[in-house]
This record gives C-alpha cells, sequence and structure tokens, in this order.
C-alpha cells in the first residue's frame, strides 16, 4: 500500500529532521524540503490519475478546457502554498508562513477570476 509507504517515509524524515536539529540545525529545514519533495513524488502518479478523470468529466460534459484547467493550477497553486508555509512554521518562520499563506489566496483568488466572471456571464444569460 502506497499509503503505508508515504507514513513510514513521513516518519522517518521527522526522525532525521529530529536528529539534525540536535547536531546541525541549520541543515533540518533542508531535510523537512527534501522529504516533502520525495513524498510528493511518490503520489505524482496518483494526481495524474485524477486528472484523467476529470479531463473525461469535462469533455463528456461539455465544459471550457480552459476553466479545467485553471482550476487544477489553482489547487495546485494552493498545494505549493500549503508545503512551503509547513516548512517555515517547521524551522520556526510562521510569520513567513503566515505571509506565504497570504500571497497564495490572494494568487488563487486572482487567478479564479475568469472562472468567476464565466459564472457571473452565465447567470446573467440566464435571468436575461
Amino acid at each position: 500500500m502506497e499509503v503505508i509507504k508515504i507514513i513510514s517515509l513521513g516518519i522517518v524524515i521527522s526522525i532525521i529532521t529530529v536528529l539534525l536539529k540536535q547536531v546541525k540545525p541549520e541543515f533540518a529545514i533542508f531535510t523537512i524540503i527534501a522529504g516533502g519533495i520525495v513524498m510528493l513524488f511518490y503520489i505524482l502518479n496518483y494526481f495524474t490519475q485524477v486528472f484523467a478523470v476529470f479531463n473525461e468529466i469535462v469533455t463528456k460534459a461539455g465544459i471550457d478546457s480552459k476553466l479545467f484547467g485553471i482550476i487544477f493550477k489553482v489547487i495546485g497553486v494552493g498545494y505549493l502554498v500549503e508545503f512551503g508555509a509547513s516548512a517555515c512554521v517547521d524551522s520556526g518562520n510562521s510569520a513567513i508562513g503566515d505571509k506565504i499563506i497570504l500571497g497564495g489566496k490572494i494568487i488563487m483568488f486572482s487567478m479564479a477570476l475568469p472562472i468567476i466572471t464565466n459564472l457571473f456571464n452565465m447567470l446573467i444569460e440566464l435571468l436575461s
């Protein structure tokens, strides 16, 4: 099971980080980031499966593929923001992590503006 691998990897990374903080605390953040990237590669296959299913749904439903792309970009930015903010919080820089989250929310909102515009246009057409 893949979830066992991810959990095991997370536990190993946590143990290495705790041990490294005692010896070389300045390198602990690199362990967290590298471990997180390795974990992301483990789940990349699942992401491609989800993307394929959603792509099939969008094709069958006749939804504009640009909107579908925007949704996945927003989701990707959300995950990256969470990853970056968590790394900052883990290194003791929660204020920077909070700023990353704020910036990510603003970026995601601006990325979603075409979807919001499209929804308003559809609503106006329905009401007309």
